[in-house]
């Protein structure tokens, strides 16, 4: 049987082709099936589709904001399938989880989280977006390292630093954040450049653990704490060590950290 396992983000697209035990990535630009133009939404999906070739009869397909339905149907370019259209909560969740009992969490330019029953999503704390939550993401992070750059409550060495490698004015900043098409990506675009600084910055130290204390202090907490947790995401992935040494004065315990829930998925849909 050929399967077809797809994380759908808006910066990047990941289609993982099954065939029995070997499997295969094919990857394309992100998109969003809610508000993707549909010219470049055919174009992705034509590339993805000739990519991936025919005779794909079994499909999960995960993306932000799905449930159940898609405003997009991908029998159009993957006739002989049998889709299921989910959320890239769902899909974190089976990712890092499997068949048992857990908290995924998805840590990336956003954050979100949910229980898991080993089955579905129990329930979960509402993320909020970078404006109104988020916390743990790179995106809040960038919010808080931009707010200090431009009320200047930073060190001067790195402000000045920070100033000559991007060259940004402060109308450049608020069009980007207020104007932007994507301004939770563009700052969470600063993330590397701000973990860069992470050993030799005692500010960057105390304004990275500061958004992932938010993170425990705000929404893990919510969660039974005998669950573990498992992390999805570029960000968390690569915050794994600052995570696992802040969880532990939290009590939280952590079960797996994944840069993309890809692998995860192939192992679940194994089963």
């Amino acid at each position: 049987m050929k399967q077809l396992i797809v994380d759908c983000g808006a910066t990047k697209t990941e289609w993982c082709v099954v065939e029995g035990k070997e499997s295969r990535i094919v990857r394309t630009a992100g998109f969003n099936v809610l508000q993707t133009a549909d010219d470049y939404l055919k174009t992705i999906l034509d590339r993805a589709a000739e990519e991936i070739g025919p005779g794909v009869e079994d499909m999960h397909f995960y993306a932000a904001g799905l449930v159940d339905k898609s405003p997009v149907d991908l029998n159009r370019w993957f006739p002989e399938a049998r889709i299921e259209y989910a959320s890239d909560m769902l899909g974190a969740a089976r990712a890092v989880c499997g068949h048992n009992k857990g908290v995924a969490a998805i840590l990336g330019t956003g954050a979100n989280t949910c229980e898991f029953d080993g089955i579905g999503i129990v329930w979960k704390v509402n993320c909020g977006g970078f404006i109104l939550g988020d916390e743990g993401s790179g995106a809040v992070l960038g919010k808080l390292f931009i707010t200090d750059y431009l009320k200047d409550y930073m060190p001067e060495e790195l402000r000045k630093e920070f100033t000559t490698k991007y060259q940004l004015d402060y109308v450049t900043i608020v069009k980007n954040v207020y104007g932007g098409t994507a301004p939770a990506r563009f700052l969470g675009g600063f993330a590397p450049y701000i973990l860069s600084h992470y050993q030799d910055s005692e500010y960057v130290r105390r304004l990275v653990d500061g958004n992932f204390r938010a993170l425990f202090e705000r929404t893990l907490r919510k969660y039974d704490k005998s669950l573990p947790v498992g992390v999805v995401g570029g960000f968390g992935f690569a915050c794994k060590d600052i995570i696992l040494r802040l969880g532990d004065a939290y009590g939280v315990k952590f079960s797996r950290f994944m840069a993309t829930p890809t692998e995860g998925l192939v192992e679940y849909h194994a089963l």
